[in-house]
């Protein structure tokens, strides 16, 4: 996946917390959704939230060392450093400005369609913990979005964690993948899709589950149209996806699959009864099903009588 050299980035919807430190909360009056664990910690929270939370958890606060105060944004510098497609092409944070405008026009253009107002997301990167509208958090959790205030976070060392511990394969467009999916979680909060699963859902045919795998679906779809989808310019951002990035997107959804996560990362034997964003292959197959049709449309996966997988 490249980005137009020339294309402009706009940064404003994205926030940088990354040099102010997190600082943790109390807990929010919704929870947050997505969230899986990366490292050894992460995977304990992993088990904890699949035990007590379903795919929508509360984030916990104290006994970490989190101070109360809020976290401060000061974006001047990623508004600098991220102005042209070219720098996308080149840094990490600048990567993440470039696809979260695309996914912001591809959204907006959905939306219009169907005669509704998109309302943008916004996004957080921050290192170590963050305080959120659900609560503190820590990188352990994995990307999530926090429906309480409607913004993504993430720490962008998770694409690091990814690669080295679950032996995903990474790359650009991978990463995409994981920002759509946080989207996804964003256009079901604003269709009131999220309120239909209870937090504690679990198993294999729960509502956890398949808001993820309709987050995935979502995630493809955008896919699909990002080598399409015009910027602020009138131009496409993205200049091409190949099927080797695909494969890559395809190989991350698989290795945050829940039988996954259980057998070779925790060591454990699968237990679907815990299952809270789905099988690897569940995962693979509604993301296949965005991309290959392009139409957030066929996501449905609260349908009555829809094979999951």
């Amino acid at each position: 996946m490249r980005f137009d050299e020339n294309a402009e980035l706009d940064t404003s919807n994205v926030e940088d917390l990354r040099g102010g430190g997190g600082g943790g909360g109390g807990f929010g009056g919704r929870v947050a959704i997505g969230g899986g664990g990366v490292s050894i910690v992460g995977l304990i929270i992993y088990f904890l939230l699949s035990q007590l939370g379903g795919g929508n958890f509360s984030l916990p606060d104290g006994g970490s060392g989190f101070g109360t105060e809020n976290s401060v944004a000061d974006s001047g510098q990623l508004a600098q450093t991220c102005q042209r497609g070219s720098d996308a092409n080149g840094d990490l944070a600048c990567e993440a400005v470039g696809v979260i405008n695309s996914l912001d026009s591809f959204w907006t253009d959905v939306f219009a369609r169907s005669n509704q107002q998109y309302q943008p997301a916004r996004t957080r990167f921050f290192s170590g913990s963050v305080n959120t509208g659900c609560g503190g958090a820590t990188s352990d959790t994995g990307p999530f979005y926090c429906p309480a205030d409607n913004y993504i976070y993430i720490d962008l060392t998770f694409y690091q964690e990814l690669e080295q511990r679950f032996g995903a394969q990474g790359g650009p467009y991978a990463r995409a993948y994981v920002l759509a999916h946080e989207y996804g979680h964003h256009i079901q909060a604003l269709l009131g899709t999220t309120d239909r699963v209870q937090a504690g859902d679990a198993g294999p045919t729960s509502g956890s589950v398949r808001l993820e795998l309709q987050a995935d679906c979502y995630a493809g779809a955008w896919g699909n149209h990002a080598t399409t989808v015009p910027t602020r310019s009138g131009k496409p951002l993205i200049l091409d996806v190949t099927p080797a990035d695909v494969d890559a997107a395809l190989d991350t959804a698989q290795r945050i699959g829940d039988d996954f996560i259980q057998s070779q990362l925790a060591g454990r034997r699968v237990d679907q009864s815990q299952f809270t964003h789905g099988s690897s292959a569940q995962r693979a197959k509604w993301y296949r099903t965005g991309f290959d049709t392009g139409s957030p449309a066929r996501c449905d996966t609260f349908a009555r009588g829809v094979n999951l997988g």
